[in-house]
């Protein structure tokens, strides 16, 4: 059974391993490494900014898994949506639920927090087998679009 907790400082050099893994994977953009690990640093440190799940399977000290919850305010709901961001399995762990469980922690977290009206993700449009995943555990495709500009 996969275990889930909230990650901890010593965790931060997997978590920002994992984050540029997918990175590459999914976007074939390589993160500077300096920036990835003061940015899981600083959410780690600050809770205000968001937290990290890991998932850890029985047996095995390596982490089998990662999320990270930003959180965004919505007037139009007088709540929080929790935003699953930084997703990353390793693919030796990969068809073996990890995601499932991690999910399900968070979803059980929000659930019980009141202030919690829903949970978010954004998923890369080619990444099938993970929007499989999602639409599998109940998640639904919204009419909005993704804009961003960066700086």
């Amino acid at each position: 059974m996969i275990q889930i907790r909230h990650a901890h400082l010593r965790d931060a050099a997997v978590i920002a391993e994992f984050n540029q893994a997918m990175a590459q994977e999914t976007e074939d953009k390589q993160l500077p490494a300096e920036t990835i690990n003061a940015g899981v640093e600083r959410m780690l440190a600050d809770s205000t900014l968001g937290f990290y799940l890991v998932a850890q399977a029985p047996g095995n000290d390596n982490l089998a898994g990662c999320l990270g919850i930003t959180t965004e305010w919505s007037d139009w709901r007088n709540g929080l949506f929790w935003w699953i961001q930084s997703v990353y399995v390793p693919p030796e762990f990969r068809g073996q639920g990890v995601f499932s469980a991690l999910y399900k922690h968070v979803k059980g977290l929000a659930t019980s927090d009141e202030e919690v009206c829903g949970i978010r993700l954004y998923a890369e449009k080619q990444n099938q087998q993970a929007l499989r995943t999602y639409f599998r555990l109940g998640m639904i495709e919204t009419e909005y679009r993704l804009l961003e500009e960066l700086f």
